[in-house]
């Protein structure tokens, strides 16, 4: 459904994209995973015919985003990372302006958006400059459906949204999924990935890994340590000097440690924190994250 080939894309001597493949199956829930900068968001635009790639070709159902811009604009929906509707006009006055644009009407493919229209069809007279954040997100979310499109490109939609709405959002996203519309989405929030059938995991424009959350958790391949402690700080600093240590990042409340494979035992990492002077230590073997891995993936390519 949609097929990214060698996709390259440079600003000045900033490489936003480096020869980037990948593709997403029809009617698959597929997420594009990495921070700010990492470049989801030119890849997006790059898909929707906004941006020229320097090099490298992508389809959207078979279709060119260069030379078929116009039918690919019209079997997809998108949702950009800025709020981009008319904040002067009212949330029905927005659908319906949006609706008339691709040929068609609200009611012609209300079973669409009725789930989420509806949780926001009580303030449809309210101006949609003056909406919350979430219900500007179900907004656009509607506007990018009514014309009941192929395909759904979604750039960081719960950026910014409280963690109630992001919730009912990633719901919404599979019950669309379930009727047949293929989407492709981005977001900086690793704990995010799950909610995906596919990741891939991208970082200053290098795509690190593409594969299912669960495979890709599970692909983690060195020791990752739990480690609780009193004082974090320090602790991350003794450890630091820990043999063949990779890695020690604050998650919370926790430190999560990776050292080389098989070279450490939970009591030997204990003893070594107690000859350093920490005390009030816990440390336990842990299951990798998707965050876990992006560390991780990141780490290896520095040392390359």
């Amino acid at each position: 459904m949609i097929v990214v080939n060698d996709i390259h894309k440079q600003y000045s001597e900033t490489i936003a994209l480096e020869k980037v493949s990948l593709s997403v199956e029809k009617g698959e829930l597929f997420g594009l995973i990495g921070p700010d900068g990492a470049g989801k968001t030119t890849l997006m635009r790059i898909l929707m015919s906004l941006l020229l790639p320097d090099s490298g070709t992508a389809t959207m159902n078979g279709l060119n985003v260069v030379t078929d811009y116009k039918k690919v604009r019209l079997i997809t929906g998108y949702m950009p990372g800025r709020f981009s509707l008319y904040p002067d006009l009212t949330v029905e006055e927005n659908l319906k302006f949006f609706a008339t644009v691709f040929g068609t009407t609200i009611q012609e493919n209300y079973y669409l958006i009725k789930d989420i229209y509806q949780q926001i069809e009580p303030f449809k007279t309210r101006r949609a400059g003056k909406l919350s954040g979430g219900m500007k997100q179900k907004l656009a979310l509607s506007c990018a459906l009514i014309h009941k499109p192929e395909i759904l490109i979604l750039d960081e939609p719960t950026t910014g949204v409280d963690a109630v709405s992001r919730k009912e959002f990633w719901e919404m996203l599979k019950r669309l999924k379930d009727i047949g519309i293929t989407i492709l989405v981005s977001t900086p929030y690793m704990d995010e990935a799950s909610m995906c059938d596919r990741i891939a995991l991208i970082q200053q424009g290098n795509l690190m890994s593409v594969e299912t959350p669960q495979k890709m958790a599970k692909s983690f391949d060195q020791d990752l340590w739990s480690v609780r402690s009193r004082k974090i700080y320090a602790t991350s600093k003794s450890l630091d000097k820990l043999p063949n240590m990779i890695s020690v990042n604050s998650f919370g409340q926790v430190l999560h440690l990776v050292t080389r494979k098989g070279l450490h035992t939970t009591d030997s990492i204990q003893k070594f924190l107690l000859q350093n002077g920490e005390s009030e230590i816990s440390t336990e073997k842990a299951d990798a994250t998707i965050e876990d891995v992006f560390i991780l993936l990141m780490n290896n390519r520095k040392a390359k």
